[in-house]
């Protein structure tokens, strides 16, 4: 009986024992990171928008894209990108758990009433309250009442307008829509079907050049913090990773050149030009735009940046002359016509077809580890400039410590030849370094511009979609 007794509380001891055992080791999860390694993969959630993430000609694009990619590759791991188009969604899929992460370019202020955590800040935005500049510029949201206001549902400029409306101006009211993201908001203030919305700076940084008749009214709260984001039930390890990656010196170099590469040329506006641009984009490009497009086929060109290059030179006047002699459409030099095989400098199609050939004739003597695009960019400063003073602010780039192949230097190196302590060292001497650059981004602006008016053709702002937005009436 004795024994009996001994082998039964042995056998309940064995039995707790190995209830505690399974369930200790149920409540240890494996650590995201090494269930991310096993995968081979991370899911990454970011917006279909001109800072996030877009598809041009050549793939996947866009600032957020480019940094998440990077950390995609610093974890080695492959990046599957879930594409949405607004912030609910993006919250959302982190709630789902459908998504590892967010690179979406929120802030921390705008995701705060959610449960996250997340990465270093690495960019700073603040919201603004754009209007049409034919319109009365409100000084406040006291201006704004009984007006046209619309922002996205569910994003942090709705909350934004709820907390002015209880603690401020109660009287205000707006409506929210679930099918228009910010830009399309911005063009319908453009066409004046709204007169207002309030949208991140980096948002209207970038679509300001393509509706140069808009503008900031004024801002609206603080700075905020851009940064990723993470559901705060994980475990820290990826985010400790990602902590690691924007404190690595790399990381600086990296953040820069997709400054320069997405926001670099925009950084200057002329609203001036902007609108003549427009104009003529309308008035007179159409006349041409067949010869830009078959000489831009023919060497290897997008047909937009080619007629961008053509207004930058002459604003597509076939008889331009400048004082130094340079003729054309695409205003070329006797010598370089020649060179090219060009009759008629003034035929807008030989002027088309000679300046195409010539910018292809300099990219391809252009060093081979220059990569795209910044090959382009170099080979339009030295259709500028001439290939000699390009390979001098090469090479002054280098005896500096910047990376000659990066544009993002070179376009740092190339003011410096007007300076005599620089140029006296060079092979060719003094050159106006400023007007390659000016040059170089006022190109990417005309050509942005191009692109945008393409990808806006089949858009329609009608009345229908008033059926998606909802009224915010006054508290009463």
């Amino acid at each position: 009986m004795n024994r009996f007794l001994t082998v039964l509380k042995i056998t309940r001891r064995s039995a707790i024992l190995l209830v505690l055992s399974v369930a200790l080791s149920s409540s240890i999860r494996t650590p995201l990171l090494e269930q991310l390694k096993e995968r081979g993969s991370i899911t990454v959630v970011t917006r279909n928008s001109p800072t996030a993430y877009y598809e041009d000609r050549n793939g996947p694009t866009g600032y957020e894209y480019e940094l998440a990619k990077a950390f995609a590759d610093y974890l080695g791991l492959e990046l599957n990108l879930m594409i949405v188009t607004n912030q609910e969604e993006v919250l959302n899929a982190l709630k789902s758990g459908k998504a590892d992460m967010a690179a979406a370019g929120l802030s921390k202020e705008q995701t705060s009433e959610s449960p996250l955590a997340y990465s270093p800040a690495y960019a700073s935005i603040t919201q603004q309250i754009i209007y049409h500049r034919r319109n009365r510029k409100p000084e406040s949201l006291k201006d704004m009442q009984d007006s046209r206001l619309m922002v996205p549902a569910g994003s942090r400029h709705a909350y934004t307008l709820r907390r002015w409306q209880h603690s401020e101006i109660p009287s205000l009211t707006w409506r929210e829509t679930h099918d228009y993201d910010s830009s399309d908001l911005l063009q319908m203030i453009s066409d004046k079907e709204l007169d207002y919305t309030l949208v991140n700076s980096n948002d209207f940084q970038l679509m300001r050049t393509y509706l140069p008749n808009l503008d900031v009214a004024f801002t609206l709260g603080d700075l905020q913090s851009v940064a990723w984001m993470f559901p705060d039930t994980y475990d820290r390890s990826v985010i400790e990773r990602a902590y690691d990656f924007f404190y690595r010196p790399e990381a600086g170099v990296l953040m820069a050149s997709l400054s320069e590469r997405y926001y670099g040329h925009v950084e200057k506006f002329d609203y001036v030009g902007a609108h003549r641009f427009l104009r003529q984009t309308k008035r007179v490009l159409p006349r041409y735009e067949n010869h830009f497009r078959q000489a831009a086929d023919k060497y290897g060109f997008d047909w937009r940046l080619i007629a961008a290059m053509g207004y930058q030179e002459s604003h597509w006047q076939r008889n331009a002359r400048s004082f130094t002699g340079v003729r054309g459409l695409m205003m070329l030099t006797m010598a370089t016509a020649q060179e090219m095989g060009i009759e008629d400098r003034l035929d807008p199609k030989q002027s088309i077809f000679g300046g195409t050939r010539y910018l292809n004739s300099v990219r391809n003597r252009l060093d081979e580890s220059i990569q795209e695009p910044d090959r382009t960019w170099m080979a339009m400063a030295a259709y500028n400039v001439g290939l000699g003073h390009l390979e001098d602010a090469r090479m002054l780039a280098e005896d500096l410590g910047r990376d000659p192949n990066l544009w993002l230097d070179i376009k740092e190196t190339l003011p410096l030849l007007s300076q005599r302590r620089y140029y006296s060292k060079t092979r060719y001497g003094y050159a106006r370094g400023n007007e390659p650059v000016t040059y170089v981004q006022n190109i990417r602006r005309y050509y942005d511009v191009l692109v945008w008016n393409a990808e806006q053709v089949n858009k329609n702002f009608d009345d229908s979609a008033d059926n998606a937005v909802t009224v915010i009436p006054p508290l009463q």
